[in-house]
């Protein structure tokens, strides 16, 4: 969580940050940028428009900058509770119900409610703004990939590694899709998440796209990491299609 005013040393590298995103992984989409504040700041509008989950806002960000409260969140009692906002006692049970609902219909485990990950805090609110125009340090930078380029985003987080015993233990996440942002916050590392039905209703994004969470603190590496991987697997590239033609010739001759 951050405290306001809080701003960029040099704005224009989250604009070459995003710029470097867009190249690397062929986004459709702007990465968005989500800062956690304990109050809210002067420099930014309310949503355009009142969001049914925490995720809807993640879309609404990429057409521009604003500030959503706590209370802007509270539509969703599971992703508010996941943002780590504090919850009044009506939000509190209409999580409760949620939770009682997924549990009794067999979508969540009952062991799995309590270790379902929180950002820390207690924020009172999140800007919200594509990376390239964000006017607040990101703690959070978003991406929609596909699975082609979460193959990429994925080796260049790490998690592809098999160098020991625990270094490819980094797992895709699941239901609910906002999990990957306390993950990627607390863990350091880029998050991939196959999302949820909720997002999915939410966010009205396409079937065939993945959700990728870095952390803001840690952008600056993943980008480099990410350049380094294009080209690695640019190199591979160019050696499988060489292999393909010369078996190709081999079995055509």
């Amino acid at each position: 969580m951050t405290s306001v005013p809080r701003v960029p040393l040099v704005t224009v590298t989250y604009a070459a940050a995003a710029q470097a995103l867009c190249d690397a992984l062929h986004l459709d989409t702007p990465p968005v940028a989500l800062a956690f504040l304990d109050a809210a700041p002067s420099d930014l509008p309310s949503p355009t428009a009142p969001s049914p989950s925490a995720c809807g806002f993640w879309r609404q960000a990429e057409q521009g900058a604003f500030y959503a409260s706590s209370e802007a969140h509270f539509n969703c009692p599971v992703g508010a509770h996941v943002m780590g906002f504090e919850l009044p006692e009506a939000t509190a049970q209409q999580l409760m119900a949620a939770a009682e609902m997924m549990i009794g219909c067999g979508y969540l485990g009952a062991d799995e409610v309590p270790n379902i990950p929180t950002i820390g805090g207690q924020p009172k609110g999140i800007a919200y703004a594509p990376l390239s125009e964000t006017s607040h340090e990101p703690d959070l930078v978003l991406v929609w990939l596909s699975p082609r380029e979460a193959m990429r985003f994925s080796e260049a987080a790490g998690a592809c590694a098999w160098g020991d015993a625990n270094a490819n233990a980094g797992k895709i996440l699941g239901r609910p899709a906002c999990a990957a942002l306390p993950t990627a916050q607390k863990s350091g590392a880029a998050t991939l998440s196959l999302g949820c039905a909720g997002m999915r209703t939410f966010t009205e994004i396409s079937a065939d796209r993945l959700l990728g969470a870095i952390p803001g603190d840690h952008l600056d590496d993943f980008v480099a990491a990410l350049q380094r991987t294009v080209e690695a697997n640019a190199q591979m590239q160019r050696y499988y299609d060489g292999r393909k033609a010369e078996i190709t010739t081999l079995t055509t001759a």
